[in-house]
């Protein structure tokens, strides 16, 4: 699993380096991996109509979708932020859609540190496709 984690560290800090931030210069880069491993990246797009902007990790989701991939098992989350960066309230409920309960979602920064969750811990008591019926 190094080899796979080495990866997608690598293919989310490559997306942060293509994130458009200019509003706010917090630049995030994310990469998803398939159940078949294939990786997806995704970067944050800002708009100067704020309530516009979408995060790494649903541009990374709907890239993947977009090529017929609709399970994931690991999602890495890259900034360079001193203090590790979770994923957004938006981005837990989009997350929860696409990946098992036991799936990884790994925060890391430029100082090599990094933590872990299970999607399930994420986004407890989550509204699930389920709920719909």
């Amino acid at each position: 699993m190094d080899q796979v984690d080495n990866k997608l560290k690598l293919a989310a800090k490559q997306a942060y380096d293509n994130a458009y931030a200019v509003y706010s210069q917090f630049h995030v880069g994310a990469a998803l991996l398939t159940e078949d491993g294939q990786v997806f990246k995704g970067c944050n797009v800002e708009n100067a109509s704020y309530g516009l902007t979408v995060c790494a990790e649903r541009n990374c989701i709907a890239g993947a979708v977009v090529e017929g991939n609709t399970s994931f098992t690991h999602l890495v989350v890259y900034t360079e932020q001193e203090k590790l960066t979770p994923p957004c309230g938006a981005c837990r409920q989009v997350i929860v859609e696409f990946m098992k309960p036991s799936a990884t979602v790994t925060s890391i920064n430029h100082l090599g540190q990094t933590k872990q969750w299970q999607v399930a811990n994420l986004l407890p008591d989550a509204f699930l496709p389920e709920d719909l019926q």
